[in-house]
């Protein structure tokens, strides 16, 4: 149980740690372990999924911009 507990502890992270991940993996992937653990923040967390949300639609409207000129 304790182990359980431990490995639990080990995947969480803060909000402000998931936005700089969500920041991270616009220059770059993200490795294995981190993806992990951003993604399980994002499923409990509402207002850091909104973040993730805005990156998405800043990024898509990027390549717009880029592939209109």
């Amino acid at each position: 149980m304790r182990l359980l507990l431990a490995r639990h502890k080990m995947l969480r992270i803060t909000c402000q740690h998931a936005s700089r991940l969500l920041s991270q993996q616009e220059d770059a992937p993200l490795p294995f372990g981190k993806r992990v653990r951003l993604r399980l923040h994002l499923a409990v967390c509402d207002a850091c999924s909104n973040v993730a949300r805005q990156f998405a639609a800043i990024r898509l409207a990027l390549q717009d911009w880029r592939e209109r000129d």
